[in-house]
Parts: C-alpha cells; sequence; structure tokens
C-alpha cells in the first residue's frame, strides 16, 4: 500500500488546501514538479489551466433534462434512429489524461422522438467530466432511455486513451470500442446486428 501524501491526515492541512483557489492548486503543483511558476511562460498558466479545466469539466453543472429542453416529441416513427460518428473528448479519472474517439447511438422510439442535435447534447452531459469508457458508455444509454422510453437504445464508443499512449505500455494504435445495449437491442440479435453492422461500417450500406 502506497502511503498518503505528506498532510494528509492534518486537518488545518486539508482546510487550507479546500480553501486554496485551483490557480493557487496548479501554481503548487508546478512549483512540486520542479517548476518555477513566477517565470514568465508561466505566470499566467496556472489561470489558464484552471479555466481550462472548467471548461473541460463543464458536464458537472449540466444535466439532461436542461440539455433536451423541449427537443422531445411525440411521433410515431418506430423504426431504428442512428446517429453515427458523434465527436468526444473526455478525461480518464485515472491519470487526468484525454480519451477521444466518436460514438455512434441508435434507438428505437416507442411514441417519443428527440430532436437529432440533442443527441450529441446528451453525449457532453457525460464526456466533460472525469470518466472512464466503460461507465460513460452506459450514461449516455441510460440517459436517452431516461428521456424517450424507446423500445431499444444501442451506443458503441471507439476511442483512443492518451494514458495509454503517451505512458505506460506506449502503445500509440490501441483502440477500445466498449457497448451497451438495451430493450430491443438485446434481446433480438437480428436489431443488434442491425445496429452493429451499421455503427461499425465505414460507410453506410445501401
Amino acid at each position: 500500500m502506497k502511503a498518503a501524501p505528506p498532510g494528509a491526515d492534518d486537518p488545518a492541512r486539508r482546510t487550507a488546501l479546500s480553501e486554496a483557489s485551483l490557480e493557487e492548486l496548479i501554481a503548487e503543483q508546478l512549483l512540486r514538479l520542479g517548476e518555477d511558476p513566477s517565470r514568465p511562460g508561466l505566470r499566467r498558466t496556472p489561470v489558464r489551466v484552471a479555466d481550462s479545466l472548467r471548461w473541460m469539466l463543464r458536464g458537472y453543472t449540466m444535466d439532461s433534462a436542461e440539455a433536451l429542453g423541449d427537443g422531445v416529441f411525440e411521433e410515431e416513427h418506430d423504426s431504428m434512429v442512428l446517429v453515427k460518428d458523434i465527436e468526444i473528448y473526455s478525461l480518464c479519472e485515472h491519470h487526468m489524461l484525454p480519451f477521444f474517439g466518436k460514438v455512434h447511438i441508435a434507438y428505437i422510439p416507442d411514441g417519443k422522438i428527440i430532436g437529432l442535435s440533442k443527441v450529441p447534447r446528451l453525449v457532453e452531459i457525460f464526456a466533460r467530466r472525469l470518466q472512464v469508457q466503460e461507465r460513460l458508455t452506459e450514461q449516455i444509454a441510460g440517459a436517452l432511455e431516461q428521456a424517450v422510453a424507446p423500445r431499444g437504445v444501442g451506443v458503441v464508443m471507439e476511442a483512443y486513451h492518451l494514458c495509454m499512449m503517451m505512458r505506460g505500455v506506449e502503445k500509440q494504435n490501441s483502440k477500445t470500442i466498449t457497448s451497451a445495449v438495451r430493450g430491443l437491442f438485446r434481446s433480438d440479435p437480428r436489431t443488434r446486428e442491425e445496429f452493429l453492422r451499421l455503427a461499425l461500417s465505414p460507410q453506410f450500406i445501401s
């Protein structure tokens, strides 16, 4: 077991850290890494990094109901709806390094459809948090299921992880694929096969 960092069990130390601004903590991080946060090239870095983190992790301030707004409609369409190649950018919660790629989302309506522009908004809510790809995939499926109560939902995500590319095993071409299938996409093999074929093919099959 790794030892706790110095001062981790000190209530005064914990209070000081909780009261420090994000910018101050980033400046301290630079100092502990052997840099001089007061040198010209780094003077504004804590502010820029803090702003960047707030932007990349803005999903914590968002929720599904707000993102969807009035974008759910009554409609009797009952065939598969697929939105493909939605770009995703997120931060791995283990190393706080980016992972990025694309997600393919499909559902079979049951009296309700969601505006097409709202599907990427659902993705952003959960992607813009500290994440693991497996949970992110399930959260997107769950949010869509809750929003329109469809007969089935399918989500496939393909992503590259910088924690595997820049550090550790340093494998540059490895890609992680995760999926979440619910309702008809789980119970009906033909529906699942159609979804996966369309989602993972380089182009739509006529």
